[in-house]
């Protein structure tokens, strides 16, 4: 009960904050990473944990269902900390994001990385993924935390344009975060108390789309059984920026490794 009365004392301040978010999910994201000063683990970036435990997860399944000889597209890059990270086990990596603001902060961060470039790009829009295609040739993805904002139909674009990144030899690693109540409990499991938004989160609910669910069922909606086969799938656990005097904070989630058919 008591939780429940600290959610709705937390309404009017996180309607204020949702208020000032642009409709345009890509103009929200620009908007969002245009001001942002600092990454890691104590920067402002919510999701920008260190890598640790988190990537045991992907690595495990990655040996066992990717080529390590093909390229691989980052989805959703960001700054670019996890196309970092894949540019040690693959041979070239691409990191997309809608964010120009985004992509310029990952090349910064990247200097002297070698295998890895970045793009602003909208896997979004219909096409796009044609366009990797005829560049890369088949291609893996990596996904994480991407899915879980976007609109249903924004969903089935993406994996449409997977669809055509993956060709016959790719594969898809998706992990989203799959936290299953309501965005106030979801809020209040990363620290969040009436009168105290962690700083992070504060910027993400002022910025940009409010997150749902991603677990097999929307897995399946996005990603239909008759155009992708999963190879494995399960439960997962998505690092966040520790807040409120954590050494961490983990979100549930949702992984699946997937193929064309």
């Amino acid at each position: 009960m008591l939780r429940l009365v600290d959610q709705l004392r937390m309404v009017p301040e996180v309607a204020r904050l949702a208020v000032r978010t642009p409709r345009n999910a890509a103009v929200a994201w620009e908007g969002y990473w245009s001001r942002v000063r600092t990454t890691g683990p104590a920067g402002e970036v919510l999701w920008d944990a260190e890598i640790g435990p988190e990537a045991e997860q992907y690595a495990a399944v990655m040996d066992e269902f990717m080529d390590r000889s093909m390229p691989v597209i980052d989805v959703g890059c960001g700054n670019g900390r996890w196309s970092r990270w894949l540019s040690r086990r693959f041979p070239q990596v691409l990191g997309v994001d809608v964010s120009a603001s985004a992509v310029q902060r990952a090349g910064e961060e990247s200097e002297g990385v070698r295998g890895v470039d970045y793009r602003t790009l909208d896997l979004t829009v219909p096409g796009a993924g044609r366009l990797l295609q005829a560049e890369f040739g088949d291609s893996h993805v990596f996904v994480r935390g991407v899915f879980h904002v976007l609109r249903p139909k924004q969903r089935e674009q993406l994996g449409r344009n997977l669809r055509d990144v993956v060709g016959a030899r790719g594969r898809v690693l998706l992990t989203e975060t799959d936290y299953r109540g309501t965005p106030l409990s979801y809020m209040q499991s990363l620290g969040a108390r009436p009168g105290s938004i962690p700083a992070p989160l504060r910027r993400a609910i002022g910025s940009i789309p409010v997150p749902g669910h991603f677990g097999p069922a929307e897995r399946r909606a996005a990603l239909p059984d008759s155009i992708w086969t999963v190879l494995a799938d399960g439960p997962a656990l998505i690092e966040a920026i520790p807040m409120s005097g954590r050494t961490t904070t983990s979100i549930p989630g949702y992984l699946a490794m997937l193929g064309s058919r």
